[in-house]
């Protein structure tokens, strides 16, 4: 075969890199005093460095030490200054504020919001419609509070929580909040902004009739499920239009109540759908306070929830996020954010090309030529291309 055609200048993981502006770095290194009380390994060769053990999918700072050792007269693209050894990134991720990977999530995000955005949800519903659940990632040791019964062996696991918010039209984590596992997912809701323009999505598992009324009270949307025990009594049973789906069963204007700080009983209004799935051959019973909206819609926003669940499917799938390079809260943070970040990256790629890829399958191709020569998106728009070339070259020569 001749010469590759999809050759270029800078490896893959040099054109990865390239996405983060040294104005990003510079800023939130700036922001969060990143590089105080540091001589060599500064906050960008951390970031690079930890970026890597992402992409490579390393599952110790051996690992990670090791292999950037032999990147010699390969950094240039991407400007690593220092290679870290063990001890220097292991210090690096206990001391260095995990603030600044944040930071860095953070402004990518607002840079690249317009190439992962889809507006389509945004101009039927006139609102934005946000998501947000929690998943829990298991540690090695008992570094945070896990839930569950101590094991017979004694020896216990800890676990972070993650709690999310994303909008549904982005993908990506939009707002991130962590907590010991143990943490009850109520804590979420404490975060959450009272914005008359959001229409917020969530589980059953966040049922509370005071935040409820709040979101009523400040003409805040939201869908859930209602709980099987919950209380509440029937005061109106709507007409359902003869245009409406058959799969909506019912729907209905509950009271529900709860007491205040002073013990006294709140009364207020929300709405009840129940909807039958016919995909999956079962009945769900929505709760909202959106009372203008056709019952159908409002199973239709309940589905997207599901965007959240894939998310967190695919960040354990495809990231380290099993093995730890640190036995500290700040480490544990420093690599869950830095996950983040290439999740994002390869969203933005996927985005972008015309050819579709799965997700997983450019993770594992840029996993696989991390530090080849290729062009990324030349190689992904048209794979074949070298090949087929050649064919075309075999077929001429045969003709003689």
């Amino acid at each position: 075969m001749g010469k590759s055609t999809h050759f270029f200048g800078s490896s893959v993981f040099g054109q990865l890199i390239s996405f983060i502006d040294d104005n990003i770095i510079h800023r939130n290194s700036q922001k969060y005093n990143a590089n105080r009380y540091t001589k060599r390994f500064m906050a960008k060769d951390h970031l690079i460095s930890m970026l890597f053990c992402v992409f490579a999918k390393c599952t110790s700072l051996r690992e990670v030490s090791g292999a950037m050792l032999g990147l010699s007269g390969k950094t240039k693209h991407f400007q690593l200054l220092n290679i870290p050894y063990r001890s220097t990134l292991s210090d690096a991720n206990k001391r260095r504020s995990s603030d600044f990977f944040a930071g860095i999530y953070n402004d990518l995000l607002k840079k690249y919001k317009h190439f992962i955005s889809d507006s389509r949800i945004k101009e039927k519903l006139k609102k934005e419609l946000q998501i947000f659940d929690s998943t829990t990632i298991s540690l090695f040791k008992d570094i945070l509070k896990c839930v569950g019964k101590n094991p017979a062996n004694g020896k216990r696991k800890g676990g972070i929580k993650m709690h999310t918010i994303i909008n549904a039209d982005e993908k990506v984590p939009k707002l991130v909040w962590f907590t010991a596992a143990a943490r009850n997912d109520h804590f979420l809701l404490s975060k959450l902004k009272m914005d008359p323009n959001v229409i917020y999505v969530f589980d059953k598992g966040y049922n509370d009739y005071k935040i409820f009324y709040l979101f009523c009270k400040n003409n805040v949307g939201f869908v859930t499920r209602i709980r099987d025990n919950a209380v509440y009594s029937v005061i109106e049973n709507l007409n359902i239009d003869k245009d409406t789906p058959s799969s909506v069963l019912e729907d209905t204007i509950i009271e529900v109540s709860f007491k205040d700080e002073n013990k006294n009983i709140v009364k207020f209004k929300l709405r009840k759908v129940r909807f039958y799935d016919q995909k999956l051959q079962r009945e769900f019973e929505f709760l909202t306070n959106l009372f203008e909206m056709k019952p159908d819609m409002i199973a239709a926003i309940y589905k997207t929830r599901w965007e959240i669940e894939t998310l967190f499917k695919q960040l354990k799938q495809n990231f380290p996020l099993k093995y730890f390079l640190g036995d500290n809260e700040n480490a544990i943070i420093i690599q869950i954010y830095c996950a983040l970040i290439v999740n994002l990256l390869f969203t933005i790629i996927q985005k972008q090309l015309k050819r579709k890829w799965s997700f997983s399958n450019i993770v594992s191709f840029c996993r696989i030529h991390l530090f080849n020569y290729i062009n990324l998106f030349s190689f992904l728009e048209n794979p074949e291309k070298d090949w087929r070339k050649q064919d075309q070259n075999l077929e001429i020569l045969t003709l003689f």
